[in-house]
């Protein structure tokens, strides 16, 4: 993946002084979270489900050899083709070849996120190609030229007006277009029908595939996805290798929580299930609809490294989007800021997983450790647990800054020490008590300044936690 010149500070900065960035952020996770919180509570033993879903994901991932295996056999035997890549590029590759192969010329895609992933856009368009995103929120950051900025959401930082003007420069869009909404889902609508008709490949992810039946699941809450499957005469499917279910019925339960943890409704508008090409058998169709081929592209990219580490857990992830929707830090930065196609407190740890610790380092630090994350992770993932891990690793590897790197020297010195101990503590006591305004930091000098700049930091107490002790049992 590209590392950005501009250093994670840099972007945080810069969203945390975009007022509009920070309407447009909550709106929509305060409706995510509340839409969440209802949809669960109307959910009959919910807490129980979620326990289920967590131990079929811990199950999975710990036979993920077996059930891939077994996925590609039942792929094969319903007519589908499975190829194996172990790096973004032979992913790029194959799919890059099998459009060549087949003249292809047009391209529509559902949203993906192993394709952001890849870059795969860039590879097809410089092989020829014209690749369109069919997804609205994918559409119009395609438009703009931007990456997603949520996991499910890819356009959360724009406002309705933002998407009018994008409208009104991109796609020629009147006033009648952009009256409303609906009129402007409309005139989306229209101008992604067309590119349906004439693609000669559909290109998809896949929410879930199912080891017994070699199926893809696909859920959205747009039309786009079925006619991204249906519609052009290729296929080809891009399966990060840790998304997979054994059966059909542990689907059942993973997509009892996923709509609900992510936009709080019961289910998605779409849930395509789809095992194998159109098929016929002497001459009469079997499955009349569908594509006449589908090939699936399990990708690995990174995923083996995490898996047979202390990371593994991260693998569990269904990308619902509400470990993001409940962070803190995420609300008030967004997902540009994490510069990856994983943002939030999953893409704190997914990110520098696959991709090395350097240049990454800085992701596992943009977090408060509330636990938040954890909580509304529909598999109770523990991401402050992996948090930390790489936070222990950035220390050990010498990533730090050298300011934190001197302070954490300076502090092992001095508590080991009772008495130089006591001494700073009394220092900081009295020296606070003469700058301090109203028991309050407004401005804090060098790297703490970072804090002071967005809000003010309490002053230390005039007696320490010791010295009071001290004060109650002579009492």
């Amino acid at each position: 993946m590209a590392v950005s010149n501009v250093t994670f500070y840099e972007r945080v900065e810069e969203a945390l002084h975009d007022r509009q960035l920070q309407t447009a952020l909550d709106i929509s996770t305060t409706r995510f979270t509340t839409g969440r919180q209802n949809a669960l509570a109307a959910l009959p033993e919910a807490e129980a489900l979620r326990d289920h879903a967590r131990r079929i994901r811990a199950h999975t991932i710990a036979h993920l050899d077996r059930y891939l295996a077994q996925f590609a056999d039942s792929v094969e035997r319903v007519g589908g083709q499975v190829h194996w890549a172990e790096t973004a590029a032979e992913a790029n590759q194959i799919v890059a070849e099998l459009a060549l192969s087949r003249n292809v010329k047009n391209v529509v895609k559902s949203k993906s996120m192993v394709s952001e992933e890849l870059h795969l856009n860039q590879t097809l368009e410089a092989n020829g190609m014209k690749v369109v995103e069919t997804d609205l929120g994918e559409y119009i950051a395609q438009l703009a030229g931007e990456k997603p900025s949520h996991i499910i959401a890819p356009v959360i930082h724009k406002t309705r007006q933002d998407v009018a003007d994008l409208f009104r420069r991109k796609l020629q869009a009147t006033d009648a277009d952009l009256a409303d909404v609906p009129h402007m889902t409309a005139l989306a609508r229209r101008v992604l029908r067309s590119e349906f008709l004439q693609a000669d490949m559909g290109i998809s992810g896949a929410n879930f595939a199912v080891a017994e039946t070699g199926s893809i699941c696909l859920v959205t809450n747009e039309g786009n996805g079925r006619l991204t499957t249906t519609t052009p005469r290729l296929h080809v499917a891009l399966l990060g290798m840790e998304r997979l279910v054994p059966t059909l019925e542990d689907l059942g339960v993973m997509l009892q929580i996923l709509a609900r943890s992510a936009t709080g409704q019961k289910t998605s508008v779409y849930t395509n299930i789809i095992t194998g090409p159109r098929r016929t058998t002497a001459g009469q169709p079997i499955e009349p609809d569908g594509p006449d081929e589908l090939h699936i592209v399990i990708i690995d990219n990174g995923r083996s490294q995490i898996l047979g580490s202390e990371l593994a857990e991260i693998l569990y992830c269904i990308r619902c989007g509400a470990c993001l929707n409940a962070c803190p830090v995420y609300q008030q930065i967004g997902g540009h800021a994490y510069n990856s196609v994983y943002q939030g407190p999953v893409g704190s740890v997914v990110t520098p997983g696959l991709y090395g610790l350097d240049p990454w380092h800085e992701l596992p630090q943009a977090s408060t450790l509330c636990g938040a994350c954890r909580e509304v992770c529909p598999v109770r993932i523990n991401i402050p647990r992996m948090l930390l891990k790489l936070r222990s690793e950035t220390a050990e590897a010498g990533l730090n800054p050298d300011w934190l790197k001197r302070g954490l020297r300076l502090y092992r010195q001095t508590v080991v020490r009772p008495g130089w101990y006591h001494l700073g503590g009394q220092l900081t006591s009295w020296l606070s008590r003469k700058i301090a305004d109203n028991g309050w930091f407004k401005k804090l000098p060098g790297p703490l300044s970072g804090w002071t700049d967005h809000r003010d930091f309490l002053a230390p107490a005039k007696k320490s936690f010791s010295q009071r002790w001290r004060e109650e049992r002579e009492q």
